[in-house]
């Protein structure tokens, strides 16, 4: 029988090939925010973490994979009516995360339908309390009242709700456009307000402006007045100084009584010269203008003769 001691070592062959193949078919890595739940024999065994883990072929199984990072549910708008019986579509979205995966592997099925359902019944029964206005205006107090009862009804399924929102409340059609023409209106107040805040800053300011233009006007006309009267009263100072400085002079000359009246002669004739109509003649100066004449008449006398 030469060949069977080749065949008995291509058999051996195979069953060292197959055992590996189920080595490696069993040898299971778990990544980081995973955690797998693994049964012995239809029984839970444990979770496994992060790492490189075998398990037992044919007796052991993993049963579920769970991601441990924070995860979204955005379900569909819900019919809900408020206490007023105004029907309204709301939809939400859940922030959950999953702390103990034997619970949510065991505790409910399908663990994303039931977060679901109860999220629309909790915000049935939130929504049925409170009237429309209130509804509308109260979000945050709603998602923090979501978010407490929703926490602890999963709890029991090992999961968390971190938040809960509001993402949209729509109310009836009838409504909606009542809403649309109230912020219209508002605008518009609010527009009408600004512009005429705007025209009242603008009138101010004009204001203000021609203020400071009078002020500046009349700061301006004093000025030119002072101005005026400086250079007046230096011009009469200048005037009766000379005045001054001619008497000095005519003081300090000695002069007898024919040189001042002679110099009021010139005085008077300067004063003739002007536009008066009527002149009044001091009796000395009548005097004095005779003898101007006699003295005159007698030296034409005197060219005649010759």
């Amino acid at each position: 029988m030469p060949g069977i001691p080749g065949f008995g070592f291509i058999v051996v062959a195979i069953i060292v090939v197959l055992v590996l193949l189920v080595v490696v078919k069993n040898i299971y890595v778990v990544q980081q925010s995973r955690a797998y739940v693994v049964e012995r024999l239809g029984k839970f065994q444990a979770v496994v973490g992060v790492g490189i883990h075998v398990k037992i072929p044919f007796i052991d199984r993993i049963v579920k994979k769970v991601s441990l990072k924070e995860q979204v549910a955005d379900f569909d708008p819900q019919p809900v009516i408020t206490k007023d019986n105004v029907t309204m579509q709301i939809d939400t979205v859940i922030y959950f995360q999953i702390t103990d995966p034997k619970l949510y592997t065991y505790g409910v099925e399908y663990p994303m339908n039931a977060i679901e359902n109860l999220t629309a019944t909790t915000l049935r029964n939130i929504i049925g309390d409170m009237e429309l206005d209130q509804s509308l205006t109260s979000r945050d107090v709603i998602n923090a009242k979501m978010r407490a009862i929703l926490d602890e009804a999963t709890d029991p399924w090992g999961i968390k709700v971190n938040r809960v929102e509001l993402k949209n409340i729509l109310p009836p059609r009838e409504i909606q456009n009542a809403m649309e023409k109230q912020m219209k209106a508002e605008r518009e107040r609010r527009e009408s307000i600004l512009q005429a805040e705007g025209q009242k800053a603008s009138q101010i300011l004009v204001a203000e402006g021609e203020k400071q233009s009078t002020i500046l006007r009349a700061d301006a006309a004093k000025q030119a007045r002072i101005m005026a009267a400086e250079a007046e009263a230096e011009s009469i100072l200048k005037v009766q100084q000379a005045l001054a400085d001619a008497m000095r002079m005519l003081n300090e000359a000695a002069p007898n009584d024919q040189v001042i009246k002679l110099k009021a002669l010139e005085a008077f004739q300067k004063a003739a010269d002007g536009k008066a109509t009527k002149i009044i003649i001091p009796s000395e100066i009548q005097g004095l203008a005779g003898l101007a004449g006699a003295a005159q008449g007698l030296l034409g006398s005197d060219k005649a003769a010759e």
